[in-house]
């Protein structure tokens, strides 16, 4: 009963309410009839308006600026649906806009650069109804700074929320609209990106390119677009139906990587990777700051020499040593190193300057490079050309007869190389086979040069660096940029003199401006972390092997077990365990060392050509030093912390496009030898299976865990195994074993192998393996947990 009583009351309530809110409109509408009649705008006046503001426009808004109140409201709305039945308005009550027009403020999509440079975007929402996707510039070069800093690192294929500006005049290529960045919106998590297959009846398949989602998509022939067999393309999914399955609607063709013999072209578009340069970029370099010999040092005479890999396109640093003279300093030495002056060319601020910003450094395929600088900078102007004079920075260091450096000096100068060598030359004239090119420069320029490092070896040796053991193999491609053969290239002398001698000048550099508390960016790697080094340490345990307890391991407690697992069968894999203990090297501000080095400080300056990091110390000590107005303006101190987020990103990224390319190169390298048998080594174990490493190729596949024989097998991660329920049968890292080849797809760079080897004996107690194991997912998908090869080796 008294619910019932509530529930009346609430309904009288309820019904006052309604009765107050019915007076109130009554009351309103007899104040509009007799009040003074509100002027309502004209429906140009409407447009002019809408085309005029700089912000989203509505029914409120246009109420807002011609007061239009009470009744008139009603006439307004009927006047706005005569435009919009008219075909002339568009978007609705809250967000109106001239048919055809872009509203003020909207998310375009990048999707190219025009001849010029700029980037050309499209409207995200766009009713095709309304025509063709407008195309809109993106506006990068602008008075305001912020907007300056907002564009900078926009490429193709972002999406950014901007404000838009229509034209009063259509530009000469039909372009009607500009756009200033606001936002640019978080990239999506996997690009839509695949190899186009066409079928022979029309439509095709698109193949993955990630090893991450490694599913085909089917393709209507109506929604193929201009798509050819074996493209490159973008693509995106739509529905036909809440429970339909998703169709492929091809967007755009990239071009054919297998036909331009260019497979890296799939890593280039997939990373956003810019591969050519804007025509603006490429005028500027007819426009160079001309060169004065005026405060710099005349060094052409000093028989400065080039030494690089044999295939080497751009020198862009020399060596030279002599004995130091000086009575106080016996036996010591004086090395001379110079690196080719950039800075000179690529001014702050520039058109250059920004695109180097943007690339951040040079990327290295094997089938191509994309530079960080044009190619008239690259290979031409800064280039230390044998028997040409260059400009260059160089530091000149001393050395004592034990390696250690008593000082150092930085300066401007010409140089002249005398002679450009390959590592494999300069060995074997040292080792006593000269050839006519060597010859005469085996006394005054070699052996000196050798000299040096004898002492400098001394002080690295007492220094321990870490010690790490990984020979990199290098791909020979044929004509038609397939793989020829993978060599071990050997690791001589010549290499550890030269980037001996490059970590003695990177010190150098970081020493020179903290000491004139010059801002600078780091070279900084920090030490393992607690979570990792427990992880090495259990690992290396299962070899009977000892880590030192502690978080404070310095390089040379790793060099140690380094040293006690060359004898061992397993010496490479201890040495990639503990590379992939180690954490990532960054550019950053502020300083902490660099731990793989041993070093208190440390700075890249070494490769200005290849790398934004090395550009700016080279402006920190023109600016530190006096040595001319080029260098670093007072502005971009505050940037740095930004800069070195950006050039340590696109390093990782770099390093990612070396990676995939160099997998889809092999993918398709064995692709024709599926069924075959290989040697190969576990070199990862995951819940999901075992990732193996060809003996003869490099090649990483998997193997995945419910493949493997008849016993259900568990993770457990102290082993670093998989091991059999009831067989005790395990997988071990660095198991050596036989696998069989079962598919490949060279598109993603996958590979995956069938397991030919039985398990070894493993033993280990239930409290343990209960304690130890984590739970197993049987699936047949390639893992994302795949361990890198590479990783940290650019110090």
């Amino acid at each position: 009963m008294p619910r019932k009583t509530d529930k009346i009351s609430r309904t009288a309530s309820r019904s006052r309410k309604k009765g107050s809110a019915g007076e109130k409109t009554a009351s309103k509408k007899s104040v509009a009839k007799s009040g003074p009649k509100t002027r309502l705008p004209s429906k140009d006046e409407i447009l002019n308006f809408i085309a005029q503001a700089t912000h989203k426009v509505g029914k409120r808004e246009i109420c807002r600026a011609f007061h239009i109140k009470g009744g008139a409201r009603i006439a307004l709305k009927h006047m706005l649906a005569e435009l919009e039945e008219e075909g002339i308005l568009t978007g609705g009550r809250k967000e109106l806009r001239k048919k055809g027009h872009l509203p003020p403020v909207c998310v375009i999509e990048v999707f190219k650069t025009d001849s010029e440079g700029d980037l050309l975007a499209r409207p995200v929402v766009w009713n095709e109804k309304e025509g063709e996707k407008p195309t809109v510039r993106l506006l990068t070069v602008t008075a305001n700074p912020r907007d300056r800093e907002r564009s900078a690192t926009i490429a193709i294929g972002d999406k950014v929320l901007a404000t838009i500006n229509r034209l009063d005049e259509p530009e000469a290529d039909g372009i009607s609209y500009e756009a200033t960045a606001i936002k640019r919106l978080s990239r999506e998590t996997g690009r839509l990106l695949g190899i186009f297959k066409a079928h022979p009846k029309g439509g095709g398949t698109i193949e993955p390119i990630s090893k991450k989602a490694l599913r085909s998509w089917q393709v209507h022939k109506a929604l193929v677009g201009d798509a050819k067999d074996g493209d490159l393309v973008r693509f995106e999914l739509g529905r036909k139906g809440r429970f339909a399955q998703p169709q492929a609607k091809i967007v755009e063709a990239l071009g054919n990587p297998k036909a331009q013999n260019k497979i890296s072209l799939i890593a280039i578009h997939a990373l956003d990777l810019p591969d050519e340069f804007p025509k603006s970029v490429l005028e500027e370099t007819n426009h160079l700051p001309k060169l004065s010999t005026t405060n710099r040092e005349d060094l052409t005479k000093h028989p400065f020499i080039t030494i690089d890999p044999p295939d080497a396109r751009d020198h862009d640093d020399a060596v030279f040593a002599q004995p130091d003279q000086d009575p106080k300093n016996p036996g010591g030495h004086i090395v001379w190193v110079a690196i080719a002056d950039v800075a000179h060319y690529i001014r702050v601020g520039s058109q250059l300057d920004h695109e180097a910003h943007k690339r951040a450094n040079s990327i290295y395929f094997p089938d191509r490079v994309v530079p960080m600088l044009p190619e008239k900078i690259s290979n031409d102007l800064c280039s230390l050309k044998e028997g040409e004079k260059r400009p260059a920075l160089v530091v000149k260091m001393v050395f004592d007869q034990l390696g250690k450096k008593r000082g150092h000096k930085f300066m401007r100068a010409m140089i002249c190389s005398h002679a450009k060598l390959s590592y494999q030359e300069a060995q074997a004239a040292i080792d006593g086979n000269p050839d006519a090119r060597t010859s005469h420069l085996l006394e005054d320029v070699l052996t000196p040069l050798w000299n040096a490092y004898g002492a400098l070896i001394k002080a690295r040796d007492k220094r321990s660096p870490l010690d790490l053991d990984l020979p990199e193999r290098k791909i020979i491609l044929n004509e038609k940029g397939q793989v020829e053969r993978i060599t071990i290239p050997q690791r001589l002398d010549a290499h550890r003199l030269i980037e001996e001698f490059m970590i003695q000048a990177n010190v150098s550099a970081a020493e020179a401006l903290e000491k004139k508390t010059a801002p600078l960016i780091y070279r900084r790697h920090d030490s393992p972390s607690d979570e990792k080094l427990k992880s090495v340490r259990d690992f290396l345990e299962t070899l009977n092997l000892k880590l030192p307890p502690g978080g404070s391991l310095r390089p040379q407690a790793f060099n140690k077990i380094l040293q006690r697992a060359k004898s061992m069968p397993v010496a490479q894999l201890v040495n990639e365990v503990i590379l992939r203990s180690q954490a990532q090297a960054e550019y950053n501000p502020e300083n902490a060392g660099h731990f793989g080095l041993n070093l208190a400080r440390y700075a890249h300056f070494t490769s200005p050509i290849r790398r934004y990091a090395d550009l700016l110390i080279h402006r920190a000590l023109i600016t530190a030093f006096n040595m001319g107005d080029d260098g670093f303006e007072p502005q971009a101190h505050p940037k740095l912390a930004e800069i070195a987020k950006h050039i340590s990103e696109t390093e990782r990224r770099t390093m990612a496009a070396e990676r995939e390319t160099t997998d889809r190169l092999i993918a398709a390298h064995l692709s024709k030898q599926i069924g075959a048998t290989f040697h190969a080594r576990i070199a990862g174990v995951t819940r999901s299976g075992l990732f193996v490493r060809l003996d003869e190729t490099g090649a990483d596949g998997f193997i995945p865990a419910s493949t493997i024989g008849e016993d259900y097998y568990e993770h457990v991660e102290e082993a670093h195994a998989l091991i059999g329920q009831q067989s005790n049968l395990a997988y071990r890292i660095g198991d050596r074993v036989e696998v069989r080849l079962t598919q490949a797809i060279p598109s993603a760079g996958a590979l995956r192998f069938e397991m030919l080897s039985e398990g070894k004996k493993y033993h280990i107690s239930r409290e343990k393996r209960l304690s130890k194991r984590t739970s197993r997912r049987r699936q047949g998908s390639f893992s994302p947990r795949q361990p890198q090869r590479g990783r940290n080796r650019r110090h």
